[in-house]
């Protein structure tokens, strides 16, 4: 499927799998390797934007991926974030979307929404919250988006 379509359907907190259709190289070719990496993988989708107007061009669509997180003694140092362009000529598919039950732990900022964290319940959503102190997150219960619940009041560290 194309990047307009993820844009378009998939759900935030879903896995999307982006490849070029190339081979993966040996091992022993690193310099290909690294650049084959960069065009192939998979992410968690943590943020949509729509286009947005400048005075001499317009930014088409996009979306970002989490790909993953480098640490040190459970200090986070590195956190490893793609946005892929609405017209990106990559394949992309939606690998795993989240289970109903699970909580998206979201902030809103600038007119968007990001997914900082996609919790197994309420109770982890709310401790994970309190142990990294976003104080104007809120949550999300997959499957439960249109109920009163979903979204609910902001949640103080």
């Amino acid at each position: 499927m194309s990047a307009t379509t993820i844009i378009d359907t998939a759900p935030l907190g879903a896995l999307i799998r982006y490849t070029d259709g190339s081979p993966k190289p040996p091992a022993r070719f690193t310099k290909k390797l690294a650049a084959w990496e960069r065009s192939n993988g998979v992410g968690r989708l943590v943020k949509k934007e729509p286009p947005r107007a400048y005075p001499t061009w317009t930014a088409p669509a996009s979306f970002t991926l989490h790909e993953g997180n480098f640490s040190s003694d459970g200090v986070i140092l590195v956190t490893i974030m793609r946005s892929h362009s609405a017209d990106s000529t990559l394949v992309f598919e939606v690998a795993e979307v989240p289970k109903p039950g699970q909580v998206r732990v979201l902030l809103d900022f600038g007119g968007n929404t990001e997914l900082l964290h996609l919790a197994v319940s309420i109770t982890a959503a709310e401790l994970w919250i309190a142990k990294e102190g976003y104080r104007n997150a809120r949550l999300e219960i997959v499957g439960d988006e249109n109920s009163e619940r979903a979204g609910g009041a902001d949640l103080a560290a």
